[in-house]
């Protein structure tokens, strides 16, 4: 596996420069950031804590990431944790009020707004749309 992610990362920079968390592989910091973020998603990371986990300054780390990513960290972040939701909500049957705090939200009401601003629809109508919720749901 790191034999793959090496291999994707040497391709990615010398190839083809882009944006998007796949073009993040090829930078070793801003990979250690992301994995961060994929293992605690529920963490309520700040912006100098995911830059230390990079080994780079607050700002620069943010520099970096929004112009290898296209999105901020925190934006990215909040994104993630509506790909797992969506994914508990289409899954499971846990209600709402177990889910949001299972990804950082601190109240229900946080994590609707959170929900309804990314996704366009609040939980409660992603969940009752059944299998063409997922049309709905961000790209990664």
């Amino acid at each position: 596996m790191l034999l793959l992610l090496q291999s994707l990362r040497i391709h990615l920079a010398k190839d083809h420069p882009g944006t998007g968390w796949f073009y993040a592989l090829a930078d070793k910091h801003l990979i250690s950031a992301i994995r961060a973020i994929h293992a605690e998603p529920a963490k309520n990371w700040t912006l100098a804590e995911l830059g230390e986990t990079a080994g780079m300054s607050r700002s620069v780390f943010a520099e970096r990431f929004k112009a290898s990513v296209g999105e901020t960290p925190i934006e990215y972040l909040s994104r993630w944790r509506m790909l797992l939701a969506c994914d508990r909500l289409e899954k499971g049957d846990d209600p709402i009020s177990v889910v949001a705090p299972a990804l950082g939200y601190q109240s229900e009401s946080a994590f609707s707004k959170a929900f309804k601003r990314v996704i366009g629809c609040s939980p409660r109508q992603y969940r009752g749309q059944g299998n063409s919720a997922s049309e709905t749901r961000p790209a990664p």
